[in-house]
């Protein structure tokens, strides 16, 4: 699976490298720093998944979702963010799962397995 990162904060995005190198499907294919390096890396690189930081410099997050879903290829978006009140706007906008920065790093990773497993077929949208 080809992940593109999207954090303006180096720290996270290193975390975000290190815990996502311990499964073997996963493979980060880029990270962008703020909302036109995204759609600009989404186009070019053609990811499956976005992890996406609710507070990514830019255009609103509403914008940026939009632009992202008008894409050719389809892809998963998961949010993320520091704030765990951001789920519901997160999801309200078109995120396919939320996930909150205060959470245990395992819970990214149940994440992408329920966004990416058998609830997949099914268009099931998760959010924890």
């Amino acid at each position: 699976m080809r992940v593109l990162v999207a954090d303006s904060d180096p720290r996270v995005r290193k975390a975000l490298n290190m815990l996502l190198r311990l499964e073997s499907e996963l493979a980060i294919v880029g990270e962008s720093t703020d909302a036109s390096s995204l759609l600009a890396q989404a186009k070019e690189l053609q990811p499956d998944l976005v992890l996406l930081d609710w507070e990514l410099p830019g255009d609103s997050i509403t914008t940026l979702i939009e632009q992202l879903r008008k894409g050719e290829r389809t892809f998963k978006i998961i949010v993320l963010a520091r704030r765990p009140e951001a789920k519901e706007a997160a999801m309200t906008v078109g995120a396919d799962a939320f996930v909150s920065k205060t959470n245990p790093a395992d819970s990214l990773l149940e994440t992408l397995r329920k966004v990416f497993g058998p609830q997949e077929r099914d268009s099931v949208t998760v959010a924890i």
